[in-house]
């Protein structure tokens, strides 16, 4: 038998890896949408968040660079003081945001 796809190979990583849950411990904004994100296994990582940032609860995040910057680190993740997280799986594991998975974004990239 050959070598595993890169897909199995992604998703028996990620399974794997679900054993240990790791969070966020500290997040600094930088240009644009650019965070450096320190985690609890001490990783850094420097992401863009625009991709993250869809729906209405983001609207404000998105369209005020001083809202977005007010970010902060709770429950493990950042957040912001309109309610809206960012699942610290997602960033640390580099996950599809959800909403790109859903059936609309289906029809979108289709048109």
């Amino acid at each position: 038998m050959g070598r595993p796809s890169a897909l199995s190979a992604t998703v028996r990583c990620y399974l794997q890896s679900m054993e240990r849950l790791v969070r966020v411990r500290a997040v600094e904004p930088l240009e644009g949408f650019r965070v450096r994100l320190g985690f609890e296994d001490d990783t850094q990582k420097e992401l863009d968040l625009e991709p993250y940032l869809h729906g209405p609860i983001f609207q404000p995040i998105r369209s005020d660079p001083v809202v977005f910057r007010s970010m902060k680190v709770e429950g493990g993740t950042i957040a912001w003081d309109n309610g809206a997280d960012i699942d610290p799986d997602v960033l640390y594991y580099g996950l599809t945001p959800a909403w790109m998975e859903g059936p609309a974004f289906a029809k979108q990239k289709a048109a």
